[in-house]
């Protein structure tokens, strides 16, 4: 027979009410002694007593639970963020529900609402362009949202991103200086702004430098059927500009599916090449690549402990009857640059 909170309470003599707040956390809170809180979890934990997290949350007002949505498990770089994400919240007292968007707009609008039904206490999301009334709604509700890797610089929500430009624009600049005089950009989902502004960084350096902004080396991918729209995009290039001396790409899946090209084609890929974000079997394929490393784990840090404080803040808020919003955080993270060519 399942042990239940009654049975815990009978058993020792205390209300259930009493166990109940030992068993949720709120001893402290509550003024139990501290002799008869851990009287009561070594029962429980005797009794391998698992409690009722729905009625725990309509209880205390939190499931300890936080949603993460991104745009794709597959892709490894996500998944190490969901890995840290996940680490970090654990560590917190929180447990983690993970779903991906596939970045269509009516699973990413479903997921959050979904969520929210589900109770969880704050939303991490990498959003895609168009979901912005669905994180418009989170906002206007004081729901605690956090947005990784893309942003909306128009709305009041808090958000963790890279030096996107920055490091876009030293990694090309240290391409120019090794020479490259026709760089081609390879980028995709330029609607974000963090990807538009890794292409402004890329032409920063080239119009600083005195080198032309040429349309014919710069491709843009659709992200959907990424894979054959890559080989497209490199035929035009190498059919316009043969004489091609350089290659940076946005995104480390771009790259990918370039050094796939290269393999099929016969190309010798022996190109000054630069890459924001780098995945293990760059080493392989092609260990002379210049880098920008995301931080990844700091990345995963920074969006639980944004998260949890205004977790925090709304239930001072709701205790306080507080009506002002809390003051979103912008953080900007600095890449690692690793110039290996």
């Amino acid at each position: 027979m399942k042990p239940s909170l009654k049975h815990i309470a009978e058993h020792l003599g205390l209300s259930k009410t009493t166990v109940s707040w030992v068993l949720s956390g709120q001893a402290q809170q509550k003024n139990i002694s501290q002799a008869t809180a851990e009287k009561v979890l070594e029962y429980a934990a005797s009794l391998h007593y698992q409690p009722n997290m729905i009625a725990r949350s309509l209880n205390t007002g939190e499931t300890k639970t936080i949603g993460l949505i991104l745009p794709s498990i597959s892709d490894t770089f996500y998944s190490e963020v969901a890995r840290e994400i996940e680490s970090r919240a654990r560590n917190q007292g929180y447990s983690l529900m993970i779903s991906s968007s596939e970045s269509d707009i009516d699973r990413e609008d479903e997921i959050i609402r979904l969520f929210k039904a589900k109770r969880v206490d704050g939303i991490i999301l990498a959003p895609t362009k168009r979901s912005k009334v669905e994180v418009q709604r989170l906002i206007d509700e004081g729901y605690p949202l956090t947005t990784i890797d893309r942003y909306f610089p128009e709305l009041n929500a808090s958000y963790i991103i890279i030096n996107n430009r920055d490091s876009c624009y030293m990694l090309a600049k240290h391409l120019i200086n090794k020479g490259c005089k026709k760089i081609a950009l390879l980028t995709t989902n330029s609607y974000l702004t963090t990807m538009s502004q890794r292409r402004e960084g890329v032409e920063d350096a080239l119009r600083e430098s005195g080198l032309q902004v040429d349309p014919r080396l710069c491709g843009e991918v659709d992200f959907a059927g990424y894979e054959k729209n890559v080989h497209r995009v490199l035929n035009n290039i190498f059919t316009e500009v043969p004489d091609v001396d350089g290659f940076f790409f946005t995104t480390h899946i771009l790259a990918l599916e370039a050094f796939q090209y290269f393999y099929e084609k016969g190309i010798k890929p022996d190109f000054e090449m630069a890459c924001i974000h780098e995945v293990p079997i760059f080493k392989v394929l092609a260990p002379q690549i210049n880098v920008a490393r995301m931080p990844v784990g700091e990345i995963g840090k920074t969006a639980v402990n944004s998260l949890i404080e205004q977790m925090e803040y709304a239930k001072g808020k709701a205790k306080s009857r507080k009506k002002q919003q809390h003051e979103p955080k912008r953080i900007m993270l600095s890449c690692s640059l690793e110039f290996r060519s």
